[in-house]
């Protein structure tokens, strides 16, 4: 033990005297030998001693440094650790965003020093300042001083490369994660012909929150979380980097509440495209191509929201455009929004101009959809958005009244199971009322009414059928009786026809044996 600090203890009166040396030749000797003396005192610190130094300045040049601000933000998530800010006394608290202090932000102060450890080495932080006096715009002097800040991290010198190559890659990464994770989506309206206006989005919907059968709801994260982690694959395999739902399912089934849930799940924008503020295909190109990556593309309603014309119509029109001489007709089958515009872009050559995209279909009534729509490999993925289940209902109930059981469920779940009732419904009577008691109890009532409804419904559609098969036997009757009338006027006209050719027969006769006789 002795030996050690000996050791160290000569270590440092040797780097003190190197630095005496180095501010004595700064003073005497010229500026080539002051280098020179410089690079060697260096050489010989950097042997003697064990730590090294990496210098992250706020400001590089005229440049801000986004690396400062990784740091500052990684280091911010990192002060929360008991463990890391333990011997830090003073420390800096600042607004999450302009103008909004929902979100405290907690970071190190000037001259405080923090540990963090990254694949089991330690590295030490502290945030250092300093005063520069600043120059005019001509870069003469006079212009007052300024604060430089920056942040400086020690650790031993073996530890080098993992610093430079593993462990400031992973700030920037984590940092780069956290600015995703905490920006304001937004939404965006095609406002114009060919561009789009963006509001803030603020939609709460979550799919912890979703009234969906827990099963359906994990199979669309489970495939969406598989869809952002597979850019090589994507790439490898030839396909652009998109992935294709379509929503399906009775109106209030929770449609835009799952678009909305998906938003907040990838912290993607959404565009909300109508393309019936679209006037033709080359408009259309021009706002898909206006998309930002990592986003969704709505269209909601794709069975009502335009009539798009088919292949073969397309065809015909582009005939009769050729067939006419006037230009004006020409140029109006042109500008339509066609199918195979939209087509284009979802699966076609125009669905490369972007990466990292989700296409978003949703329709009432599937069956009304044309073919080319459903056509294998053009939406991934097909979600039925039924009407609300046991399961939904519990997910509601915990919503909105923050509880797990109550004395009626037992009824309630049955009811459900019996009548159909959309989650929107179900949300609409849980919001009435702030006692749960009573908004459970008028949530019976109307699904009582509707299984009287459906009961009255029931009966009406037996008593109409009863009614029809009455008819039809009444009208079976009809037919054979008229048959019957009808096979007996056929059989007494045949009597008529028998007895007239008999009496002929006879005639006949009479005369023949008058001739013979004469």
């Amino acid at each position: 033990m002795a030996s050690y600090d000996k050791t160290i203890a000569t270590a440092a009166s040797v780097a003190a005297s190197l630095m005496l040396v180095r501010s004595l030749a700064s003073e005497l000797l010229p500026s080539e030998a002051r280098e020179v003396l410089s690079a060697a005192v260096n050489s010989v610190r950097s042997r003697l001693t064990w730590q090294h130094t990496i210098v992250v300045e706020e400001i590089e040049g005229w440049s801000y440094n986004h690396v400062y601000a990784a740091v500052k933000a990684y280091l911010a998530t990192r002060v929360a650790d008991a463990g890391a800010s333990v011997g830090m006394q003073c420390l800096r608290v600042s607004s999450a965003g302009s103008g909004s202090a929902d979100r405290l932000v907690v970071t190190m102060d000037a001259g405080q020093e923090m540990a963090d450890v990254y694949g089991g080495v330690e590295f030490r932080w502290c945030l250092v300042t300093r005063e520069v006096k600043a120059s005019d715009p001509h870069g003469h002097g006079g212009g007052g001083a300024r604060e430089v800040r920056s942040y400086r991290v020690s650790f031993h010198k073996k530890h080098k490369e993992k610093a430079l190559k593993e462990y400031l890659p992973f700030i920037v990464a984590t940092a780069k994660a956290i600015k995703h994770g905490e920006r304001t989506l937004s939404i965006y309206m095609n406002e114009d012909t060919d561009d789009w206006a963006p509001m803030e989005l603020q939609h709460p919907s979550t799919f912890s929150t979703l009234a969906m059968d827990q099963t359906q709801k994990q199979s669309i994260v489970d495939d969406l979380d598989r869809f952002i982690k597979r850019k090589d694959y994507y790439r490898r395999i030839g396909k652009a980097w998109k992935r294709g739902y379509l929503l399906y399912g009775p109106p209030g089934t929770g449609k835009s509440s799952l678009i909305a849930a998906i938003a907040n799940h990838l912290r993607f924008d959404i565009y909300d495209l109508e393309l019936t503020g679209v006037d033709s295909n080359s408009d259309l190109r021009r706002l898909l191509v206006g998309m930002t990556n990592r986003s969704i593309l709505v269209v909601e309603d794709i069975d009502c929201t335009i009539e798009l014309m088919q292949r073969e119509e397309q065809d015909e029109d582009k005939e009769k455009a050729k067939s006419k001489s006037k230009e004006k007709e020409k140029k109006k089958a042109e500008d339509k929004v066609t199918l195979s515009g939209l087509l284009n872009f979802v699966d076609g050559l125009w669905s490369t101009s972007g990466e990292e995209r989700i296409i978003i279909f949703t329709t009432n009534y599937k069956e009304r959809l044309d073919p080319a729509l459903l056509r294998p490999g053009r939406m991934d993925m097909h979600i039925h958005m039924g009407y609300c289940t046991p399961e939904a209902f519990r997910i509601l109930v915990n919503n909105y009244h923050a509880i797990d059981y109550h004395a009626t469920y037992p009824e309630i779940v049955e009811l459900i199971k019996e009548v159909t009732v959309t989650p929107a419904e179900v949300a609409e009577v849980l919001m009435r009322n702030d006692d749960t008691d009573v908004a459970l109890d008028d949530l019976v009532e109307l699904l009582n009414s509707k299984k009287k409804e459906a009961n009255e419904i029931k009966t009406e559609d037996k008593q109409v059928d009863e009614k029809k098969d009455t008819n039809e036997v009444k009208t079976k009757s009809m037919q054979v009786d008229e048959k019957k009338d009808g096979d007996g006027i056929k059989t007494e006209s045949v009597q008529v026809e028998k007895k007239k050719d008999d009496k002929e027969v006879v005639l006949k006769n009479d005369s023949f044996t008058e001739d013979g006789s004469s």
